[in-house]
């Protein structure tokens, strides 16, 4: 009998466990399935250049898995019962009648995140978002049909934000740019690289409105908490991002904003045959603080993630890495950048790499990321010399807390 292992969500963290787990679980008695809306993986680290107009390599799920096992089910997820250990999903497109329900023995969520309004009046009806596909297309096309002077504002001065705003100015030095941050531009920021970042936002005439909160969005402009009003012919908002909303419905536990709370393997903590990854899950860190959401959290929660579900179901040690932090890899547009080392614990240091230096790591970064993706097996021997000439049972999972 298989042993049916079924992963929900496709973005880097989704995808690289998939193919991990079929690499490390290349046997005819377990069964490996993909779920996804799109049939091919959308790099979401580039949104701001697809935003800008940009084209991106396409990268179809079905050419990165050929010949692993993994079956592909191209699908919403709808609901999940984590006591019944099913996922409900319908159709990519909606289609009426196309509802199914797939059983598991073994289920990874790595349903991510998307992008949140945080409750301020006229965000969801007229700003634009870039933590999906669709958003930065729609952007694409409003950025397009604006004429020179037009002003566009990003909220938000996090990573998101920063490689927005300068992707945007570089791209359109004919609009009038703009950036409203909470605290100061970049304060996380070491000197080092807090000072390069202003030299760029100052080069490329961006305008700053620092220890600025932006209380209402409105068609042509938005509202400060101090009264005042910033014109915007296109407000991008990109003040931080909210976990799908599907776990918090589930007896899973999961904190107040909905991210599956998981040991240090990714296993849920009440639930031992589920694991959550990347924006979906509360891992702890170094430190003992919560692993922020980001590419650079996810990756490694992916590899422990699989790497402990192959342990335990084939009765092998289970291994635990620590996961830590090195970098934060920030693009200024496609000739600046910044990189700021930093501690195992995400905290800046007086050490930084700036510039044309900086932006080309931070491509060979996100190309490395990518790759990692599109290769999931690399190196894997032909599926045909694992079969089992009669499927074995695998060993049972080891209870929650092993």
């Amino acid at each position: 009998m298989q042993h049916r292992i079924i992963v929900i969500g496709a973005g880097y963290t989704g995808a690289i466990a998939a193919g991990r787990l079929a690499k490390r679980l290349h046997r005819a008695d377990v069964a490996i399935t993909l779920v996804n809306p799109e049939p091919d993986f959308v790099e979401r680290v580039r949104l701001h250049q697809v935003a800008v107009g940009q084209e991106l390599r396409p990268r179809p799920f079905a050419e990165m898995f050929a010949g692993t096992g993994v079956e592909l089910k191209a699908a919403r997820v709808t609901a999940l019962d984590v006591d019944r250990k099913t996922v409900s999903v319908e159709a990519a497109d909606g289609t009426d009648g196309a509802a199914e329900e797939l059983a598991y023995d073994t289920l990874v969520y790595a349903l991510g995140s998307g992008w949140t309004d945080q409750g301020v009046p006229g965000t969801a009806e007229h700003a634009h978002e870039i933590a999906g596909r669709a958003g930065a297309l729609r952007l694409r096309e409003r950025l397009a049909g604006l004429e020179a002077g037009q002003p566009v504002l990003v909220v938000g001065g996090g990573l998101t934000g920063l490689e927005a705003v300068t992707e945007i100015a570089e791209a359109r030095p004919d609009l009038d740019v703009a950036l409203a941050v909470r605290g100061g531009l970049g304060d996380w920021l070491a000197p080092k690289a807090g000072g390069h970042l202003r030299k760029v936002v100052d080069g490329l005439g961006v305008t700053v409105h620092e220890h600025t909160s932006v209380t209402a969005v409105e068609a042509d402009h938005v509202t400060t908490a101090d009264g005042a009003t910033v014109p915007a012919a296109v407000t991008v908002w990109t003040t931080g991002f909210a976990v799908h909303p599907i776990a918090q419905a589930t007896a899973l536990d999961v904190t107040d904003t909905g991210r599956i709370v998981v040991d240090d393997t990714m296993r849920s903590v009440s639930h031992p045959d589920v694991y959550a990854v990347g924006d979906a899950a509360l891992a702890m860190g170094p430190g003992d603080k919560p692993l922020r959401m980001s590419c650079a959290s996810g990756a490694p929660m992916a590899w422990q993630a699989a790497d402990a579900i192959a342990a335990r179901l084939t009765g092998t040690k289970v291994p635990r890495t620590s996961i830590r932090y090195f970098n934060q890899c920030i693009s200024l547009g496609r000739r600046e950048g910044v990189i700021q080392y930093v501690t195992a614990d995400d905290r800046a240091v007086d050490s930084a790499l700036t510039g044309r230096l900086a932006a080309l790591y931070k491509e060979l970064i996100c190309k490395a990321a990518v790759w990692g993706v599109a290769n999931p097996t690399l190196g894997l021997p032909s599926r045909r010399r694992h079969v089992l000439a009669r499927p074995a049972g695998l060993p049972t999972p080891l209870k929650a807390g092993a």
